[in-house]
Order: C-alpha cells, then structure tokens, then sequence
C-alpha cells in the first residue's frame, strides 16, 4: 500500500468464489417492482426483469440483486405476492446465467428460503435483522448476508428527525480482528458509533449462525434511518466502516442525500452518486449497489488504478 492511500476492503466471497479482486465488485439493481423510486429500474414482468438483467451483465454488473418490494412507503406487499415476484426470476436468472451470483433484496425469512432454493447466493436484508429467523435461512444454505443500519425503524418506515447523540463510554467498537474500530471523539460521530456497533453486533451474530465471514457484508444503509446530514458523514467515514473487518457494500444510487445535496432529483442524480461512489471507493468500500453499472464500474476501475490496486489496461503514453 503506497503512503496516505487507505487500506484496501475485504473482498466479497459467495460460496466459495472472490468476486472482482482488485476492485470494488458492482451489484446491479435489478427491480421487479411497479413502484420503485427510479422509474428506470421498474420491471413489471419476468421477461423485462429478465433483460434488464441480460443488460447489466453486459455492462459488467458482478452480482445482481434482485427485488419485490419498494423499500420506502407504498401498496402494501403480501409474502406470497413477494415470492412470486421474486423467486421464478431467481430461477430464470441462475438458469440463464449459471455463474453470475444472484442476490434478492427482502426482510422476509420465508421469501429468503424460497430465493436459496431457486439458487440465490446472497440475501440483501435491508432492514437490519427485523426478522431473526433470516441469518438462520442464510448459514444452513451457505448464502452471503448483508447486515444494515435502520435506526431501529420497522421495514418501509421513513425517518422523522432520527438522532444519534454522541456516547464517550462508545469511544471503540469491536473489529472482527480482535482489535477495536476508532469512531472519534467528534459530536456528528454520534450516528457513526450507533451505525457501527449495530453492524458489529449484527455481524458477529451471523458468523456465529455459520455464515462465512467474507460473506457477510456490513451497509451503513444511507437513508434508511437517516437525515441526508448522517448519510455524508458515514460516507466520509467509510474507513471507520471498512476497520470492522467485513466486506462493505454502499446502496448509494440515486438516493435522497445525494438528490438533497446537489438539489436534484432522481433522474439528475448520477454524477452525485459517482462522486459519492469515488470517495467510498478510495476508502476501501467493497461492493457498490447501482442502477447505473457500466458508470460505476468505470468509476471503481478507475479509482483502483488510482490507488495502486489494479495496473492501468495499457500504459504506452510516452513509451513508444
């Protein structure tokens, strides 16, 4: 590692395979959803979820992740209407694409077993263990887990003015090393001592359930819980997360904080969320979740050659 380039992530690994070394690894966005918050992303049957996905992966998406419900407030979504959403496009996904690791993106235990058995790799739990019984679906099937930050909130619940004061007795939290991750000792770090020891303890657990430890990935949740204010500084504070000794995975696209930063909206959100995914990069995040995967991958490729983690595709410029 060359002087001031922060340490490297932990790279991915589902079922034995690393994905993307070298690099940040790409999860597609893929929504099989009428209702999401990015029009673009909408698929409202198998056939176009199926060739949005055929899409990413020409783009060079690494995984994808797939959903059936839209994580903010709207219709209301039953189990069994989630897993027919969700659970014939996994099988489709793992039949086209044998090798492409399959993610699906649900709080619920029973819509996560119904996903292992049609062939999902990882399960994208967004609302921070709401149900215990999901880390138990992943360890006995030898799934990834994804370990999320909420604030306590309920699934597709929004924030109204979430704190997370400062606690000088919370100075350190656990590091999967053994050692101990230092969150500072500045007020706004408040909601990065909540952020980490929920992600530490939630990790913990799932090791402990059986997951492999490069297989669970830790999300600081940017939204969820948050005011667009907690959203920047966990972005800034990437490092802190990445000292957890986990994978991290970064669902920054197009979200609110960015729109709220640049006084955008959704559709005009991209160069936000590249920028945010440059700086999350270079701090050691390990997995990046896009709408925009060909722009994403780009970005991390680049900041990795920056950082001295990848060689240049070809570097003749003054050479010959």
């Amino acid at each position: 590692m060359s002087a001031g380039v922060p340490p490297a992530g932990v790279p991915l690994r589902l079922r034995g395979r690393v994905l993307a070394a070298g690099r940040p690894a790409v999860m597609a966005v893929v929504n099989r959803t009428p209702d999401s918050f990015y029009a673009a992303a909408r698929a409202t049957d198998d056939d176009a979820a199926l060739a949005a996905v055929e899409r990413v992966v020409a783009d060079g998406a690494d995984l994808v992740d797939i959903g059936g419900v839209r994580a903010g407030r709207g219709a209301e979504v039953g189990v069994a209407e989630e897993i027919d959403r969700v659970v014939p496009l996994v099988a489709r996904v793992r039949e086209a694409f044998p090798d492409l690791p399959v993610s699906v993106d649900t709080w619920r235990a029973e819509v996560a077993l119904a996903a292992a058995e049609a062939g999902a790799d990882l399960v994208n739990d967004t609302w921070a263990g709401y149900d215990p019984r999901l880390v138990e679906v992943a360890a006995r099937h030898g799934m990834g887990i994804v370990c999320s930050h909420t604030g306590g909130l309920a699934p597709r619940t929004d924030p109204l003015r979430p704190e997370y004061p400062w606690r000088p007795e919370r100075e350190g939290v656990p590091a999967d090393d053994g050692g101990a991750v230092d969150v500072g000792g500045d007020p706004r770090d408040g909601v990065l001592q909540d952020v980490t020891a929920t992600l530490a303890a939630a990790a913990a657990r799932a090791v402990a359930a059986g997951v492999d430890p490069a297989s669970v990935l830790v999300d600081p949740t940017h939204d969820f819980g948050k005011t667009t204010w907690h959203s920047l500084h966990l972005t800034r504070r990437t490092d802190a997360l990445v000292a957890l000794g986990h994978p991290v995975l970064m669902a920054l696209s197009r979200k609110d904080f960015v729109g709220e930063s640049l006084g955008l909206p959704v559709e005009e959100r991209l160069e936000g969320t590249l920028a945010a995914t440059a700086v999350a990069t270079w701090l050691g995040a390990s997995v990046f979740r896009a709408h925009d995967v060909r722009a994403t991958r780009r970005v991390v490729e680049m900041v990795a050659v920056v950082r001295g983690d990848l060689p240049p595709a070809r570097a003749v410029r003054g050479l010959a």
